[in-house]
């Protein structure tokens, strides 16, 4: 088939183009965004195809095509015009089944699934187990529950539901729960998932506190148990929308023609985060963010239709409707589902449901991994065999490194591979998933020293030897087109192994919490979204440590909690996962003091004596001071979330107002000398922030000063003399002064052993800083030329200057333009010219070298001339992109080998491009962005 053929030449020169990535090759895949074949790589692509069909394509293909689908197109029309006879199968396949990638809403996933393959088993639900405990699942099929979900909506129709009226969900996983959320998607509503009540004789007490949520989210119908309806008259007094309180059985009839389309912008469903009963806080997500987040989720963890998601996780949690339902909907995996009262009533019902259904992917919070680790018998696990068991995502609550061992070492015997241990991260505000680390890898975990990150908010590193480090693990890289920043209070971002506030922004996240602008307001900074969570970076991968919120700052040192209550968990007595660390305000001396609040069943009084004195050192081990408070309160004293995180604030509320034991006054001297010791932080770091203001602007007057008159007597030397070496020389002295007045410090590794021959030097881009610092550290000698995008050609005044100085402009885009570029700057080499080039073609915010383009690879081998890797560090950290006020810093221009290229093919490029990536790895300091 000539699809094959494509795909073989496709696949062939993705393999060649980027060695060692594995790419999964498909018709749809984008060529440049999928594939990462640059504007020259298709030209070397049609090539390739035009020997392998004996035709030559047209000119169009190399600006229209996209996709492997597109370029079978051409290949069809060009073999029509000679052979019309002959007939061309254009029908494609990858894989045993495919995805919905053109659907742009979750009801076109699921019509798309149901018209392609409907007898096709979705979901095996296991119940709650029969009365001597069988636990058997039901195979429910694509067609099944989209009837079902059909007869759901024509109720709720029928009922007068209008388009993008919100409707509750509160029922426990079954069937019912997937065919009312895809029921009131069909019907042209927005779902708004909240969870059920653990006991239904607590149900009227559930529904009333959940009426804020009902209230905020506007609801006109709840679908729940038979249980709670009796309370629909209490409700409608506080959340003056709701109409009916309605049950699945009610809402089955007959299917109606449903006419309601949503679009890829409409609200899909509203997520209340966790805690969120109190100030309710519902995440919109459209039908786009959602989309953006599964396939880029499916993408980053290779799925396919083969794999099989195991899953008990709660179906009104984010991570168990998008990352454990919407994931394989998508995807056409398999989906074994059970409910998480299953899973805690009897543990290992996880573990044996991934080793009877040979489940590949299953997800589960870090309290699941550590009951299993330490509560699970041998006796429940004969016969257990995890070997098919590929991700074991850990996230939606902090992850314990010492968990991570333990899990993998409990069920190393039964054939679970260390690297399968995968902490990831996520928020609702980002739809679930934010980071992912990279395949196979297994845990990563960064030991610091705990004095620094208190005290300096640094991440500083210690040997493996050292037994006082800090562990914390590291959650992955920013899922593809999805940007992280670490930022300070001022909203000033950090480098990394600084600690900060994590910040987002991406297709997946969201636009605004419903009905909450002031909650929206605080949540967004520019375009960037406020995750809410301390944390640091490092080579792209982000650590944790602790929610802003959570956050205590105790005598000018920053504190996280979540290490201190790991710690107190773990002294005999205390309820290990019910213990709350937390600041209390003291209004007597206007400061706050440390709690710990830890729950026990002890009662006898020297038996709790002896646990205060071992919460004491443990809190003088974890956090280097002692707690000023210790409360030792009765099961149940401390507040979590439906999710099982800690309420701390809540809590903490509880505390103050004399819910859990009775406060202890600290000392007035402890609390004037913590008071003095804040402030002084406090008036250093404004200290610090007007410096950097400061020198922001001063840099920026000294640019404008020196700048404006330069470029205007480049301009007119360009003129007079035709000639671009004197532009040159002057803009060199112009940029070793402006980084004199600046204090910038430039060092250079060897600028004197430059090679004589002429040369194509590659430098890697990080800021609008890295031209005016090669400007300045380069010698006039070598009459450097640079090569800059086609695109500044539009911008007159920097088109001047520049071409003042010499210049070429390439395109970076058009195929057929980029081409001719690329023979101009080969002439130009040819010649005798040095030129300078940024291989990247680019520059972001985003720390890391991006993927090369190919033009100057191909030029060098076409002209036979050698390259000089160099790489330049501590521009982006000074000026980042989309930042304009720079930062003190220092810049280091180190060069590397001359590589010189060993023919004048496709090949040779490729090989001096991976050579030359290589060596400006070694030289910059940066990260690979192609891992």
């Amino acid at each position: 088939m000539a699809s094959e053929r494509l795909l073989s030449v496709l696949t062939a020169l993705v393999a060649e183009t980027r060695p060692g990535r594995v790419e999964r090759v498909s018709m749809s895949s984008h060529l440049e965004r999928d594939l990462g074949l640059d504007s020259l790589a298709r030209v070397e692509l049609l090539l390739r195809v035009g020997s392998e069909f004996g035709r030559s394509l047209p000119e169009t293909a190399l600006a229209e095509a996209e996709t492997a689908q597109d370029l079978l197109r051409f290949i069809a029309s060009a073999t029509a015009e000679e052979r019309s006879t002959t007939r061309i199968d254009l029908s494609t396949s990858s894989g045993p089944i495919s995805v919905p990638t053109q659907a742009t809403t979750l009801v076109e996933v699921f019509e798309w699934h149901v018209q392609q393959h409907p007898q096709r088993t979705h979901v095996l639900l296991y119940g709650s187990g029969g009365e001597r405990g069988e636990f058997h699942p039901e195979a429910i099929s694509y067609a099944d529950l989209f009837e079902q979900s059909r007869r759901i909506a024509s109720g709720l129709v029928s009922r007068g539901l209008l388009p993008q009226q919100t409707v509750a969900l509160m029922l426990p996983t079954s069937r019912d729960y997937l065919s009312s959320f895809f029921g009131v998607l069909l019907a042209g509503g927005i779902p708004v998932p909240i969870y059920p009540p653990a006991r239904l004789a607590q149900i009227e007490d559930h529904l009333c506190r959940h009426a804020r949520i009902l209230a905020n989210a506007e609801a006109v119908f709840i679908i729940t148990v038979p249980q709670a309806k009796g309370v629909a008259a209490l409700l409608r007094r506080d959340a003056p929308s709701l109409s009916e309180v309605l049950t699945p059985a009610e809402l089955d009839s007959e299917p109606m023609e449903l006419l309601y389309r949503a679009q890829a912008d409409d609200i899909a469903f509203l997520q209340y985060t966790s805690g969120s009963t109190g100030d309710p806080k519902g995440v919109v997500l459209s039908h786009a963010n959602l989309l953006a987040n599964v396939r880029v989720m499916c993408e980053t963890c290779a799925v396919s239709s083969d794999d099989v998601f195991v899953s008990w996780l709660p179906l009104y949690h984010d991570m168990g409707l998008i990352g454990a339902w919407f994931c394989p909907l998508y995807s056409g995996m398999q989906l074994v589902l059970m409910s998480p009262l299953a899973f805690l009533s009897r543990p290992v019902r996880w573990l044996r449901a991934i080793s009877d259904h040979r489940g590949t992917i299953s997800p589960a919070p870090n309290f699941a991994y550590d009951l299993c680790a330490k509560k699970l018998v041998d006796s429940d696990l004969q016969g257990l065999d995890l070997s098919s068991w590929r991700l074991a995502l850990n996230g939606a609550e902090p992850v314990s490194p010492a968990t991570l061992q333990a899990f993998a070492e409990r069920f190393a015997p039964y054939g679970l591979h260390g690297e399968a241990i995968t902490p990831v991260y996520g928020l609702a505000e980002c739809s679930v998933g934010l980071a992912f680390p990279v395949l196979k890898r297994g845990p990563l975990i960064d030991r610091i020293e705990r004095d620094e990150l208190i005290k300096r908010k640094c991440a500083v590193p210690v040997s493996g030897s050292d037994g006082e480090a800090m562990l914390v693990p590291a959650c992955g890289r920013a899922l593809p087109g999805h940007e992280v920043r670490i930022v300070d209070a001022e909203g000033c971002e950090l480098p990394d192994r600084s600690v900060g506030r994590l910040q987002f922004r991406g297709p997946s996240a969201t636009r605004g919490y419903y009905r909450n602008p002031v909650a929206t307001q605080a949540l967004f900074s520019d375009s960037w979204l406020d995750s809410g969570d301390c944390a640091y970076t490092v080579a792209g991968e982000i650590y944790l440590t602790g929610r802003v919120k959570d956050l205590i700052i105790r005598g000018g040192r920053n504190l996280y909690p979540y290490e201190l209550e790991q710690a107190v968990g773990n002294i005999p007595g205390v309820r290990k996962g019910c213990v709350a660390v937390f600041a209390s305000k003291d209004t007597l001396n206007a400061s706050e003091r440390l709690v710990v609040l830890a729950e026990t069943r002890e009662e006898e009084a020297s038996a709790l004596e002896a646990m205060r004195q071992k919460i004491d050192a443990a809190a003088i081990d974890a956090i280097g001071m002692p707690a000023d408070e210790i409360v030792l309160a009765p099961p149940n004293s401390v507040l979590k979330t439906s999710s099982g995180k800690i309420r701390r604030n809540a809590s903490r509320d509880a505390y103050e107002n004399g819910l859990i034991g009775a406060p202890t006054v600290p000392a007035r001297q402890q609390m004037l000398r913590l008071g003095i010791a804040s402030l002084r932080a406090r008036l250093g770091e404004a200290a610090r922030r007007f410096g950097r203001r400061a020198y922001g602007l001063w840099c920026w007057s000294v640019f404008v000063v020196l700048g404006v008159p330069t470029a205007a007597v480049v301009v007119v030397l360009g003129k007079l003399l035709r000639s671009p070496a004197s532009g040159r020389r002057l803009v060199r002295r112009v940029a070793r002064l402006f980084f004199a007045l600046a204090r910038v410090r430039l060092q250079t590794s060897a600028a004197v052993d430059l090679p004589a021959v002429p040369h194509l030097l590659l430098v890697n881009h990080c800021s609008y800083l890295d031209a005016l610092a090669l400007c300045a550290a380069l010698p006039p000698s070598q009459a450097y030329g640079f090569v800059a995008k086609r695109e500044l050609v539009e911008q007159p005044a920097i088109h001047a200057f520049l071409s003042a100085l010499g210049t070429l402009f390439v395109e970076r885009f058009a195929a057929s333009r980029s081409a001719e570029d690329v023979d101009e700057i080969a002439g130009a080499l040819r010649q005798g010219q040095n030129l300078v080039i940024f291989p990247e073609g680019t520059f972001s915010r985003e720390a890391g070298l991006k993927p090369f383009r190919m033009g100057a690879f191909v030029a060098a081998a076409r002209a036979g001339t050698p390259v000089l890797v160099a790489g330049l560090c501590g521009s982006r950290r000074m000026l980042r992109d989309q930042t304009w006020m720079l930062r003190r810093g220092r810049l280091a221009l180190a060069f590397g080998p001359l590589l010189a290229p060993a023919g004048d093919d496709w090949a040779a490029a490729v090989a001096l491009r991976d050579a030359a990536r290589k060596e400006m790895l070694s030289l910059c300091g940066e990260h690979d962005l192609e891992r």
